[in-house]
C-alpha cells in the first residue's frame, strides 16, 4: 500500500480550487459538494494556501468569524508544505505524521498544482474491505441473535 504513487492515486481525480478572496461558506459548500475535505487556494499558477475542514471549525467557527464576509486569504495555511506526484505515498503519509496535518498539495516537478492527497487516501482499498468485514459481522451476530 505506501509504495503507491502519489501521480497513480490521483490519475482520475479533477483538481479542485478556490481562491484568496472566495468566502469561507462557498468554501464549505464547494468542499461539501465534492465530497472532499480541503481545497487547495491558488493565486493564477501559484499556490497560495490550503483551507481545510479543520481551518473552518477552529478559526472560523470558534474564532466567530462571519463565513460569508471571510475570505480564505485571512483563515488558510499560506504557502504550505508540498510533495511532488512521483513520490510513494508514504512519503506523504510521514510528511502529515510529522507535520501534525491530514491534507498534503500535489505538484509536478516544475512546480504546478495537479491535486491533493489526505490520510484517508491511505486507507483506500484496505477502508472498502474494513467496512465489508464490519457488515458481514454484523450480518453474522445478526444471526446468531446477539
Amino acid at each position: 500500500m505506501p509504495q503507491r504513487t502519489i501521480r497513480n492515486m490521483l490519475a482520475d481525480r479533477p483538481l479542485i480550487t478556490a481562491t484568496p478572496d472566495m468566502s469561507v461558506r462557498v468554501a464549505c459548500r464547494l468542499m461539501a459538494e465534492k465530497r472532499i475535505g480541503a481545497l487547495l487556494v491558488m493565486e493564477g499558477e501559484r499556490i497560495a494556501g490550503i483551507f481545510t475542514e479543520r481551518d473552518a471549525l477552529n478559526k472560523v467557527l470558534a474564532g466567530n468569524l462571519d463565513p460569508d464576509r471571510t475570505p480564505l486569504a485571512q483563515v488558510m495555511v499560506a504557502e504550505p508544505l508540498c510533495i511532488r506526484a512521483d513520490r510513494p505515498l508514504s512519503h506523504a503519509l510521514h510528511m502529515m505524521s510529522e507535520g501534525g496535518f491530514r491534507h498534503v498539495p500535489v505538484v509536478e516537478d516544475d512546480g504546478r498544482a495537479i491535486g491533493m492527497v489526505s490520510a484517508r487516501d491511505a486507507l483506500g482499498q484496505e477502508m472498502v474491505e474494513l467496512e465489508y468485514d464490519i457488515k458481514r459481522m454484523a450480518a453474522l451476530e445478526t444471526s446468531i441473535g446477539y
